[in-house]
């Protein structure tokens, strides 16, 4: 995304480390215009209400050709499957960006009663490009309320909560987890999904994944270690539940040129803020696919009597 960006607040020792990995990962581009914000069409219909499923709603002609290309990559029936969610949870996705998730959750979730949350970075204090990326949100999802529901942006960042206390039975991210360079960033963000998840509450997070290559460990290349991931999450107090291989792909070597943002959807051919290279071969990348990736499911505890353990 991204704006596949936002930031944590709740900890005073964290707050300006977590404004400055906003700004550094809006001034990276985040995942590199996979969220660039899109033209939605305007006279796409609902999804159908008979018998509303993920399948109909990933068919749905609300998705674009492009959108849809993608799922062959990003599995987003099976992904979502496998983190639990069902039509009438409260669920919280955290910077959908240019709302490539946002197209088949909240559509979902409006047909079975649910709440979707898009926890977003601050509106105040934004960049020209962050608040472009905002108003294209709403304009595209929040103001078709007859596709998507009733759509609440929250915001990740100094000041605010991505949605109220212990109310969300699933939190997901994807691919974003490099975006929050140090360490201490990214435990402030899973302490704030923490705080927002009910006792027994999934954490779905899918990222570009390090494992296997000799990668650069601060995100600038786009990828983390699963066992950092988990350890992080542990942190913040999370239990492991456990992961998939949904989203794997054995033919990423991770040593592309600009990071990951060299495969697709992204392409780049130069480093950030560079120059395109219009006589870049982007074919081997092309041939490649999108990132290989992990698919990771936490769960917030429940004390034997039923109450949240401390």
């Amino acid at each position: 995304m991204n704006p596949d960006l936002a930031m944590p607040e709740h900890r005073k020792s964290n707050a300006v480390k977590l404004s400055a990995a906003m700004f550094l990962a809006m001034a990276l581009g985040a995942c590199g215009g996979e969220t660039q914000p899109t033209d939605q069409a305007t006279d796409a219909t609902s999804p159908a209400q008979e018998e509303t499923t993920l399948e109909t709603i990933i068919a749905g002609d609300h998705r674009t050709e492009e959108e849809r290309a993608r799922d062959v990559y990003r599995h987003p029936k099976e992904t979502l499957e496998f983190f639990g969610l069902e039509p009438d949870m409260t669920v919280v996705e955290v910077w959908p960006g240019g709302g490539w998730y946002t197209q088949i959750i909240a559509p979902y979730l409006k047909s079975g009663g649910g709440k979707y949350y898009a926890a977003h970075f601050p509106r105040e204090g934004a960049s020209e490009y962050a608040t472009s990326a905002l108003n294209a949100f709403d304009q595209n999802y929040v103001e078709q309320p007859e596709i998507y529901g009733d759509i609440e942006v929250t915001a990740l960042g100094k000041g605010h909560h991505i949605a109220p206390e212990n109310s969300a039975d699933l939190v997901v991210t994807f691919r974003n987890v490099h975006n929050w360079r140090s360490r201490e960033t990214k435990l402030a963000m899973f302490e704030e999904f923490y705080r927002a998840l009910k006792p027994g509450g999934v954490l779905g997070v899918v990222e570009h994944r390090a494992d296997g290559a000799d990668v650069k460990t601060d995100g600038s290349a786009g990828y983390i270690y699963t066992d950092e991931v988990k350890e992080i999450a542990a942190e913040a107090g999370f239990d492991f539940d456990q992961s998939s291989e949904i989203n794997a792909n054995a033919a990423d070597t991770k040593d592309h040129p600009f990071g990951v943002w060299t495969l697709p959807p992204t392409r780049r051919s130069s480093e950030v803020r560079g120059q395109d290279d219009p006589d870049f071969d982007h074919a081997k990348y092309d041939a490649i696919g999108e990132s290989d990736r992990m698919t990771l499911k936490f769960r917030k505890p429940i004390a034997a009597d039923g109450a949240l353990l401390e």
